[in-house]
């Protein structure tokens, strides 16, 4: 188990931690001493060997005591991505491990949040099964931001139509607005601009509170730098005051952020410092 949120277990579902893309390519507005900065406030994420970041690929399996939920399924196996072979026509099981780890089988899974549909956040969500993509957890309900669908369906790229029209088709899926709930614990936060319908998710269980950041920052070199633009940003203004208000409403309110791509271990909380913030790692 990665914490504990009042009553809610949180388990960490960790399917790839390699490099991905250079500082200069993710971080295009970030100037010439992109490299230098990162290396000062997250040394770790710097691969030696290859000059890229280091981002996990990783979901957040929760246990509210009512319900077992699953945010964001990764990558996924059999998946066509041309533009990235380490991710294109996976075969691997550590993320099925670490969801048998966490002493679940896709049977027990309540609900799939998904905090938007980019290809590696919907990935699982789906297997291929006699040539044919089925729902990975068949007695889910699928939850999807309604403004992401609106925005992908036309395109209908090869993510979508192999990890999110197959749960809509089965009649599984949700597509909702900002601020829904499942029950009292897990609420979807706006956090437009790395897509339309972006959403984190604020865990509360009594007093305790958390929020799983998604895609709103993809480092903790945010926190220094939250004007950074990254590179997949649909409306990079939109993201950056989505992720100023995250980060102002984290530090004011003292809860535990767990960042979706962030170094391992993931899990800190944020401090004002200047007009800007800082991150602290650790519960």
């Amino acid at each position: 188990m990665l914490c504990r949120i009042g009553q809610i277990e949180v388990w960490r579902i960790l399917e790839i931690n390699a490099p991905f893309l250079t500082p200069e390519e993710l971080y295009p507005t970030a100037g010439p001493d992109v490299r230098e900065i990162i290396q000062a406030h997250v040394p770790n994420q710097l691969c030696p060997a290859t000059g890229r970041l280091i981002l996990p690929i990783q979901g957040f399996l929760l246990k509210t005591g009512t319900h077992t939920i699953l945010v964001d399924s990764c990558v996924g196996n059999d998946k066509t991505v041309p533009g990235n072979a380490n991710w294109n026509k996976r075969s691997d099981n550590r993320f099925m491990a670490s969801l048998t780890a966490a002493g679940v089988s896709p049977e027990d899974i309540d609900y799939v949040l998904c905090t938007h549909l980019h290809i590696d956040h919907v990935g699982w969500n789906t297997r291929l099964e006699d040539g044919r993509w089925v729902p990975t957890f068949p007695n889910a309900r699928y939850v999807m931001p309604a403004a992401d669908d609106e925005a992908f369906r036309p395109g209908a790229t090869n993510s979508y139509c192999e990890s999110v029209l197959p749960v809509i088709e089965t009649g599984q899926a949700e597509l909702v607005a900002p601020g829904h709930m499942l029950g009292d614990n897990v609420t979807l936060m706006p956090t437009p601009g790395h897509t339309p319908g972006h959403v984190s998710i604020h865990l509360k269980s009594g007093t305790a509170q958390a929020v799983i950041t998604g895609d709103a920052l993809h480092s903790t070199v945010q926190c220094w730098q939250p004007d950074w633009l990254f590179k997949f940003d649909m409306d990079g203004g939109m993201a950056a005051a989505s992720r100023r208000q995250l980060l102002e409403e984290a530090s004011e309110s003292g809860r535990i952020v767990l960042g979706s791509h962030f170094t391992l271990p993931s899990i800190g909380r944020v401090k004002v410092q200047g007009d800007a913030f800082r991150w602290e790692e650790g519960q």
